[in-house]
């Protein structure tokens, strides 16, 4: 690429110079902050115990089900709303997030016990009353952190979340090192929401909230959430489907084991996840792909492009897995390494269809994006339940691949409707990505086959 290419995606403001210059940030950031995680996991599994990780998994399942069963949308709402830069829209979203924030601190306090009791785990009773007390705290963040990622502005936004990532680490490894404790974990969450709401007001520019209520924002966040409010119920299960049910039949030990798999495996999808949220919704609004040719090559590009760095990415995982957890953790985690291998394999499907969801919340299609995530919930949700019990981990790790190829057919429906749907596109990588991961599981059968029935 010539320096004048370069320089025009750098500094240019047209809707495609705006989009790549967001990848990249968003990019460099997502590095930064897994880095930063990385290095805590690292650090914090040689000071603390596999069942502390275990445990903390248990209580961040139900943090994240609380706020995924309570989620009205608030941040697609902005990116998407002709009203997203209003200051009564943006107060009133504001207002009904902090409201959220608290009703979900009570649930949570009212949930502590019954839960302690379900996984047998008496302290889960302290533990989650007191790590829910980020969600109160994130309900304050100010609405200019979406604002900025509405229009595609990317850099402060990296930074806050850089910066807090940092922030959390320190108090971590610090709070571990000295008392051996889950509430190293539970604190050190606690100290990186705050800083979070500090950083958002000092760095990203913006005008600040304050409480207001108007009548015709309300409806309109509420008739766009109410469906949002049954996809997030959905997307509980797609997302923590396998660390609920694990977590019920997997003692602490193999559940910590499991979800540092997890925590690795991960890595290209939960990129592409935010890469596609942040920019796909503002291309979408900006230039539909149904109202011309050119703005569906357009995202054809760009799709393209997204979806080969995210399988080279997702396969180089797979195929290293095992060394990857020999490499970076002692003999306690080794197990782990199967899981990425597998894990990894498991979600080529999903890389593949990622930013469909995003193109119906993108047309304000909130409904269709609901009949997706409910697909995808009972899938993997029966597809996790059978294989767990025919195969074990073995089998609740293949049928979460599965589960996806099984809800394709609704995937094109959606995608079709908002004139998205690129069929050259997903056959090209579901041959190709398919054939590579088959690959990787054979080069790895002799691991794998440990923990087959």
């Amino acid at each position: 690429m010539t320096s004048r290419v370069m320089g025009r995606y750098v500094r240019g403001n047209g809707l495609m110079e705006r989009a790549v210059r967001s990848s990249m940030l968003t990019m460099v950031g997502f590095a930064s902050y897994q880095g930063l995680r990385l290095l805590s996991n690292l650090v914090l599994t040689r000071i603390l115990f596999p069942e502390a990780f275990g445990m903390m998994a248990l209580v961040s399942v139900f943090l994240v089900g609380l706020t995924m069963f309570s989620d009205m949308g608030i941040g697609p709402a902005i990116m998407q709303s002709k009203r997203g830069d209003e200051p009564e829209f943006l107060d009133t979203a504001w207002t009904l997030h902090i409201i959220r924030g608290a009703l979900l601190w009570v649930a949570a306090c009212v949930l502590s016990y019954p839960l302690s009791l379900i996984y047998d785990e008496p302290a889960l009773a302290w533990y989650l009353p007191v790590s829910a007390l980020t969600l109160v705290i994130t309900g304050f963040n100010p609405t200019k952190f979406e604002t900025a990622n509405r229009h595609l502005r990317a850099g402060r936004v990296t930074i806050v979340e850089v910066s807090v990532q940092v922030v959390g680490l320190v108090v971590a490894i610090a709070l571990a090192y000295a008392t051996r404790s889950v509430w190293a974990l539970v604190i050190s969450g606690i100290v990186g929401a705050l800083a979070q709401i500090v950083l958002m007001h000092m760095l990203i520019p913006g005008r600040g909230n304050r409480f207001r209520l108007e009548k015709a924002a309300t409806q309109e966040l509420m008739h766009f959430g109410k469906w949002i409010f049954l996809s997030t119920l959905c997307g509980f299960l797609i997302m923590q489907g396998d660390k609920v049910i694990l977590g019920k039949y997997l003692d602490l030990e193999h559940f910590g084991v499991y979800n540092i798999g997890y925590f690795l495996a991960s890595f290209p999808l939960m990129l592409g996840a935010m890469v596609i949220r942040r920019v796909v919704i503002p291309v979408h609004r900006e230039s539909p792909p149904r109202d011309s040719a050119e703005n569906f090559l357009r995202l054809r590009k760009m799709r393209f492009i997204a979806t080969s760095v995210l399988m080279l990415m997702l396969l180089t995982v797979a195929a290293l897995g095992v060394w990857l957890v020999g490499f970076l953790y002692d003999d306690r985690y080794l197990a782990a390494g199967v899981v990425v291998v597998l894990l990894a394999c498991m979600q080529v499907p999903q890389i593949i269809v990622l930013t469909y969801d995003q193109a119906a919340l993108a047309e304000g299609d909130s409904q269709g994006f609901f009949v997706l995530s409910a697909a995808k919930a009972v899938a993997i949700t029966l597809g996790l339940l059978l294989g767990f019990e025919i195969a074990g981990l073995f089998g609740a790790l293949i049928a979460q691949g599965i589960s996806m190829v099984a809800i394709y057919p609704v995937v094109v429906w959606l995608a079709r409707k908002q004139g998205a749907w690129d069929p050259l596109h997903d056959l090209v990588f579901f041959v190709t990505g398919g054939g590579l991961a088959a690959i990787v599981l054979w080069l790895h059968w002799g691991d794998i086959s440990l923990i087959i029935p």
